[in-house]
């Protein structure tokens, strides 16, 4: 039973006329509509495949309308049924409820997400409101919430039933989200409740396209080629192939895409052309145009502060945090707090680094002294790694090939987990761009489950890197005929916008872009390891403070001798990298933390005071003051600035939340240093305790127990420091 109303995608979240789609206006009645593939159970192998190839972009309205009405009436049918509420008839009864609204949800998901091109911003501009009054029906259902609440107290408080650990915890965090969402309140607050939650889903999806637009329209057009000095054939070449898919209006283009900018900015002599590719990026939604966000966030904000009032919290910050393992927000900024210092102390380390070889460059060259701004940061930082360690990340580049990095993570999931990664060619994608593996046991050769990757950026593709759980695993060790909890395989994506390169040419990508291949590669083996009977506990449902430690783990493997000897190959002479090349890698590991700290960081300290204040702000004003504040050095700018923060406002899931990734990463580095001990990342007894206590067990286990089963300890937060070179 999903309560979410945003975009499965956003775990961190149209249609170009496609020919697998049918646009045909005759199919378009309701008649027709409830025939629909949308509506009906996955047809193919495994149990069933989204099936993209029968998919009909007009039916999606229709479709919502009707797996709504038939959502509601199963949990009308479980909330008043005659029989006297037990764990099997009402909460397992719900987790297979709606089931036809949620496959629905992720093919309409996915397009939102990877083809919002058409006819999908207005759909989900219209679908969004009506999903979040779905979720409120079946939070505010009176009569569900008493079963629920009656099975409670027989479990808890008079202890008459007693239940498996598993199903017992799942018991527990059902009531726990009820009544956090409001269904306590009275009719007439359960109703104010519902009107802000419908107006939030409205706004967010304002706000996510507004983003979209913003990336689409902004771009940097660039016809002589003498300004790309610096830039790197491969670099040029797909600044190239950019422009020809942005409308050709000059010879190279950089997009306003992070894979676009960030090797522009690390590499591009142009200062001038550096500051406008920084400015079209950082400044995405903040134009005082139609698709400004900044009355949309004070919005949003204002809605968030009401309905936490009126749900009886403090703050939004508060009501978010209730279910994490920090648990309040103070506990998330001491932790934050602790950190800061040292990564602004870096930072005033490396632009003195930066700003001497500025100066010595323009004293060579007799120009005027330059003061490093955020648009020299990378370019200067480069440098300074190659003076600090000789060694320019140019160099790197040609031995980071796409293809060889996603063999890479696979045979890391071999190696690791015993996970084979077998391509499949005769199931329906949504896009040429995907490719389908299927997962087996290698022991057994038997099914672990599907894996879906779409690598490339195109016109209406949501920015950055996700993973989506297109089906979760259940029935985990379940007698196969018990049809209320069937056993399902997951089946889950990576979608990432790297840029293509011209034909015939391999995708040579960046370091920090080899990482997040394997950070999102991380989540999805969290969802394909899931070993749960329940769905509402499998893979990745778990508290958002730790859901990020899976994945921040997975990165550390691609930095390792075994993957970079063997897969870091040249794109040219097929030669492994150097071990020379290897070594400077990992003597300036820790170079650069400074900057990358502080870029998050910022963003998850204001994020957590934003959402703990309760009154009317001016967004730009905030976001210059509260900087300010804490001490935000000028030569670098947040991660991601308030007008296109989308993991804060197009949807509630990361608000009061971006805190998480540093949470994480302080069990990411303890749990390193874990493998370190044991003499390898491959060793073969960390990596069966990480499956074991954390990768399968989902939400079966409180996050806290399930990190001390697998270190046997709790967490060091001192790793954290010692992880990003800021311990004593």
């Amino acid at each position: 039973m999903r309560f979410s109303v945003v975009p499965a995608s956003f775990l961190a979240v149209i249609v170009l006329v496609q020919p697998s789609f049918s646009q045909d206006p005759a199919v378009n009645n309701s008649s027709a509509t409830e025939q629909s593939p949308l509506l009906q159970p996955w047809p193919g192998p495994h149990g069933g495949v989204p099936p993209w190839n029968e998919v009909r972009v007009n039916e999606f309205a229709e479709a919502f309308d009707v797996a709504i009405e038939e959502a509601e009436a199963e949990i009308d049918r479980i909330a008043n049924q005659d029989s006297a509420p037990t764990f099997e008839n009402t909460i397992v009864a719900m987790e297979t409820a709606g089931e036809t609204l949620h496959r629905l949800e992720v093919l309409f998901d996915v397009h939102a997400g990877n083809l919002n091109v058409g006819p999908i911003p207005d759909l989900e501009r219209s679908v969004t409101p009506k999903l979040a009054a779905y979720s409120d029906s079946v939070t505010q259902n009176a009569a569900l919430f008493a079963r629920i609440e009656a099975i409670h107290q027989d479990v808890f408080d008079k202890q008459t039933v007693q239940l498996n650990d598993d199903a017992k915890r799942l018991l527990d965090e059902t009531f726990k989200s009820f009544v956090r969402r409001g269904a306590r309140l009275s009719d007439e607050n359960k109703a104010k409740l519902s009107q802000i939650n419908t107006r939030l889903a409205r706004l967010f999806t304002d706000f996510n396209q507004n983003v979209l637009e913003e990336e689409k329209g902004h771009v940097t057009w660039i016809d002589d080629e003498s300004r790309l000095s610096g830039i790197s054939e491969s670099t040029r070449d797909a600044m190239a192939v950019a422009a020809k898919e942005k409308g050709g209006k000059a010879n190279f283009a950089v997009t306003n895409t992070r894979s676009s900018m960030d090797p522009f900015l690390t590499n591009a002599d142009d200062r001038e052309l550096r500051e406008q590719v920084w400015r079209n990026y950082y400044f995405r939604a903040d134009h005082g145009d139609e698709h400004d966000n900044k009355s949309i966030i004070r919005e949003i904000l204002n809605l968030r502060a009401a309905r936490a009032k009126l749900l009886g919290y403090p703050t939004h910050a508060h009501w978010r945090m209730e279910s994490t393992m920090a648990g309040t927000p103070d506990r998330a900024m001491q932790l934050m707090m602790k950190v800061w210092p040292h990564a602004v102390k870096r930072v005033a380390t490396e632009v003195a680094d930066m700003q001497a070889i500025a100066d010595a460059e323009m004293e060579a060259a007799g120009k005027p002294k330059i003061k490093i701004e955020p648009w020299d940061y990378r370019y200067y930082a480069e440098k300074v790694r190659q003076d600090k360690y000789d060694l320019d990340m140019a160099e790197v580049r040609p031995y980071l090939q796409l293809d060889r990095l996603t063999e890479a993570m696979m045979w890391c999931a071999d190696e690791l987990f015993g996970f084979e990664f077998r391509p499949v060619n005769d199931l329906p994608v949504f896009h040429p761009d995907v490719t389908v593996y299927e997962v087996v046991q290698k022991t057994d050769g038997n099914h672990v489950g599907l894996f879906y990757l779409d690598p490339f950026a195109r016109e209406g593709k949501r920015s950055g890197a996700w993973m989506m759980d297109y089906q979760g695993q259940s029935g985990w060790e379940l007698d196969p005929d018990d049809s209320n909890v069937p056993v399902r395989t997951p089946i889950v994506s990576n979608n990432s916008n790297f840029v293509p390169a011209a034909d015939g040419k391999p995708v040579l990508i960046s370091w920090d872009d080899a990482t997040t291949l394997f950070h999102e590669f991380g989540h999805a083996l969290h969802g394909l390891s899931s070993r749960v009977h329940y769905p509402s506990q499998s893979g990745t449902n778990v508290a958002r403070d730790f859901v990020e430690f899976p994945s921040q783990v997975l990165e550390h493997w691609l930095s390792t001798p075994e993957v970079l000897t063997k897969y870091a190959t040249h794109h040219e002479t097929g030669e492994p990298m150097p071990q020379e090349l290897l070594d400077k890698i990992e003597a300036s590991s820790k170079f650069n933390s400074g900057f990358e700290t502080v870029e998050y960081l910022a963003c998850a300290i204001l994020d957590m005071k934003l959402h703990q204040l309760n009154g009317d702000i001016d967004i730009s004003e905030f976001e210059k003051s509260a900087l300010d504040e804490i001490g935000m050095p000028d030569e670098l700018p947040m991660r991601h600035r308030l007008p296109h923060f989308s993991h804060l406002f197009s949807s509630d899931s990361y608000s009061a939340g971006y805190y998480s990734y540093l949470w994480s990463d302080a069990l990411t580095a303890d749990a390193a240093e874990m493998f370190e001990q044991a003499g390898s990342y491959f060793d073969e007894a960390t990596a069966s305790k990480l499956f074991d206590h954390i990768l399968s067990v989902g939400d079966t286990v409180d996050p806290a127990e399930t990190y001390r089963n697998f270190r046997g300890r709790d967490v060091d937060t001192e790793a954290l420091l010692r992880k990003r070179g800021f311990a004593d």
